[in-house]
Order: C-alpha cells, then sequence, then structure tokens
C-alpha cells in the first residue's frame, strides 16, 4: 500500500467534495469513503454528510460509508448524526435503513460496533453512535438467516 498516493487521492477528493456541483460533491463522497479509515479523510467525510447545500450528497456520502460495513463507516455517520440538523439527520437516518435494513447480519454487526463506538473516548462520537444504535433498534430487516 502506498501510503503517499493514498494521502494524494485524499487531497484531491476533498478539494472535488468543495466543488459548487452536487454531482462532484456526491462523487467525492463516494470516493473518500473508500479511504475512511485515514485521518484524513474524516473531516472531508463529516463535511459532506452535513453540508448545508445538498441532501443528496448527505444520503450518498452516509449510505456508501455505511456500505464499507466497518467502524470507520460507522464512525463518519455517528459523527455526521451527533451534529445534524433535523434535515439532514433525516437524511441519514434514510440511508441508515437503505443499507441496513435488509440483512439482519449486517444490521446486527452494525449494532456491535456502534457498542464499541459508544465506549469510546470521543464524546461525539459516543452520541453519535448511541443515536445510530437506536435508530438500528427499530429496523426490522427484510432478511433473516433461516
Amino acid at each position: 500500500m502506498d501510503s503517499h498516493l493514498r494521502l494524494e487521492a485524499v487531497v484531491a477528493l476533498s478539494a472535488l467534495g468543495r466543488s459548487r456541483h452536487y454531482r462532484d460533491r456526491a462523487d467525492a463522497g463516494h470516493g473518500l469513503a473508500a479511504f475512511a479509515e485515514m485521518p484524513e479523510a474524516r473531516g472531508p467525510l463529516l463535511e459532506l454528510v452535513i453540508a448545508p447545500r445538498d441532501t443528496l450528497v448527505t444520503r450518498a456520502t452516509a449510505g456508501v460509508s455505511l456500505r464499507r460495513h466497518d467502524r470507520a463507516g460507522l464512525r463518519i455517520v455517528a459523527s455526521a448524526l451527533a451534529v445534524a440538523d433535523a434535515n439532514h439527520s433525516d437524511w441519514i437516518h434514510t440511508a441508515i435503513t437503505d443499507v441496513l435494513g435488509i440483512f439482519s447480519r449486517d444490521r446486527d454487526n452494525a449494532m456491535r460496533g456502534c457498542e464499541e463506538l459508544m465506549s469510546g473516548t470521543d464524546v461525539r462520537v459516543a452520541r453519535g453512535a448511541r443515536q445510530l444504535y437506536e435508530t438500528l433498534v427499530e429496523i426490522d430487516p427484510v432478511l433473516r438467516p433461516v
């Protein structure tokens, strides 16, 4: 893995995330989510999830972050939930349902990840993880193991 090239990609995608065009910002969210484990990507991802200009970008970036099915993606969404206004929170919840409302194993794994994040030292992430967990508890997934 070439950390220098990965950092350059995050820098370029972060710049794209500041575009005036919503499609550019949505594409930046998709690209940056692949680097969500990198500290340099967290701030730009959070900005895209809660940016006031366009809730399409909110939903797309939250969704792709959750589709990682890992702690880094959950951390982005939890951080955003902790500070999101009501409108953005609604779109984040839509992304949560879209991604984690199908397979029970995905929802259950996300709940375990939230439990870990709730016990962490970052107060904002812990608060958002609690909100995310409470949302996940209310989801009745479509598909369950036989």
